[in-house]
């Protein structure tokens, strides 16, 4: 694990603490800091012209999630015609940059025309008034790239967002060429989806790393479920992590995980120039963070699956991590949800400033 200290080293050149897309409580931490940065400022007005009464950037910053499917209640008639007019708009979560790489290039290898990058460029154009046909082409109103501008400031400080781990036919993590994905002699993971960990080790080291929940005890009579045997790698980057990272500063919210960093005083390296070039800045600095992700982490035999909607099959792969891994990994978390905090107000203060 030295390999990994350096890295987390490295990291913290972009963002230093006293004492670290997300679920829901990483996305409202995200959320969460940017609303208390921007009070006071003429960025907090703008953004309280689009936001409905009562809503903040906290509440809002999983709109963009809830957007998928039912799981947050039932689709709103403003979502409707947002998934109505932006059909790929799960496809503007990320991009698949091979995690060895240093740099987001525009056409390279994992990316799109809509993917992460390029739709936290749009959002920024149209809340500047730039928007166009060229620079806003999905035509975004201002109310709809303020609700992506929150949610895609904290995915694209999620590692697996942003770095992909692609596994050779033969085994192990390689940096593909185009060639070779389309030969078939690579195979992307769906951002880490299809790596799939052991979750009674994972949870069993956790227990002895990570402080313990508080949760409430159960109601009497409350059947025991069965527990999981796997763990998607996405998935524990999205929450697990996250749930990491609230216990080991004691936070129980994520607004009180907000006041607690903010408090610390965090020293978050500025973005420069045009804000439309800030992600690329931001798509940078997160693949540091995911060859942090990456390191130590082996895959085992590749296998298929079914899906559980569609019956189609596709590739998995065991994951095998570093039994400490829940400590550098949830440190790297709780970096990232402060970067995408301070980078969506400092956004914001640079659009309205």
């Amino acid at each position: 694990m030295k390999k990994l200290a350096c890295i987390l080293a490295l990291s913290s050149a972009f963002v230093s603490f006293n004492a670290h897309a997300w679920g829901n409580d990483g996305h409202r931490a995200v959320g969460a800091i940017a609303d208390q940065l921007i009070k006071g400022s003429n960025a907090e007005k703008q953004v309280q012209a689009l936001l409905l009464p009562g809503e903040s950037l906290a509440g809002v910053a999983s709109w963009a999630d809830c957007v998928k499917g039912t799981y947050c209640g039932p689709q709103t008639p403003e979502m409707v015609a947002y998934t109505s007019a932006n059909p790929k708009h799960s496809e503007y979560h990320y991009t698949d940059v091979p995690f060895q790489l240093s740099h987001y290039e525009d056409h390279g290898v994992g990316t799109t025309d809509h993917d992460i990058v390029q739709t936290l460029k749009q959002c920024i154009a149209v809340l500047q008034g730039k928007g166009d046909a060229t620079t806003n082409p999905h035509n975004f109103t201002p109310r709809q790239a303020l609700l992506m501008l929150t949610h895609l400031s904290g995915d694209i400080a999620q590692p697996l967002h942003v770095g992909e781990g692609y596994v050779g036919k033969n085994g192990g993590f390689v940096l593909p060429t185009q060639k070779q994905l389309d030969d078939k002699e690579a195979f992307g993971s769906t951002g880490g989806n299809n790596l799939q960990l052991d979750d009674i080790k994972l949870t069993a080291n956790s227990a002895q790393l990570i402080p313990a929940e508080d949760k409430p005890a159960a109601p009497a009579g409350t059947p025991a479920r069965a527990p999981q045997t796997t763990r998607a790698f996405h998935s524990y980057w999205d929450s697990t992590v996250v749930n990491y990272a609230f216990r080991r500063i004691g936070a129980r919210t994520p607004e009180q995980f907000a006041q607690m960093v903010i408090a610390g005083n965090p020293v978050v390296a500025p973005s420069s120039g045009d804000p439309v070039t800030w992600p690329y800045q931001w798509a940078d600095q997160t693949l540091v963070v995911a060859k942090l992700a990456y390191t130590d982490v082996v895959p085992g035999p590749m296998g298929q699956q079914a899906s559980k909607t569609t019956g189609e099959m596709y590739n998995v792969w065991p994951l095998a991590i570093p039994d400490n891994y829940p400590l550098p990994s949830s440190a790297a978390a709780k970096t990232q949800l402060i970067q995408g905090g301070y980078h969506l107000a400092a956004v914001l203060k640079a659009i309205w400033p």
